[in-house]
């Protein structure tokens, strides 16, 4: 079925826009992986919301491979890896403070 809004747009604008919002989508969570990084401390850090999250990235990045399609590929592979640092980072800096 096609799309009821149809903007006539060439598809390089289109690919321009879907690499914007996966670059922005992306660099979202740079300043979370700073912010853990810095404090040392990310206990309000959901784990089940990252899983899930991490889950989905691995299912959209796998999507993309199947279509080819590199914007998808490209912001999800690097997605995965912020979320996967995020979550590393909880579980690093959380058993850190039980040591000591």
């Amino acid at each position: 079925m096609a799309c009821p809004i149809h903007f006539n747009l060439p598809v390089i604008t289109i690919n321009l826009i879907g690499t914007l919002a996966g670059a922005l989508t992306t660099i979202a969570f740079v300043p979370q992986v700073v912010r853990i990084w810095r404090t040392q401390h990310a206990d309000d850090i959901s784990t089940s919301m990252f899983v899930i999250f991490i889950t989905g990235i691995m299912l959209w990045l796998w999507y993309g491979i199947r279509l080819n399609a590199w914007p998808i590929i490209i912001a999800n592979s690097i997605t995965l890896g912020l979320a996967s640092m995020i979550l590393v980072l909880k579980f690093h800096f959380h058993s850190k403070r039980q040591k000591n």
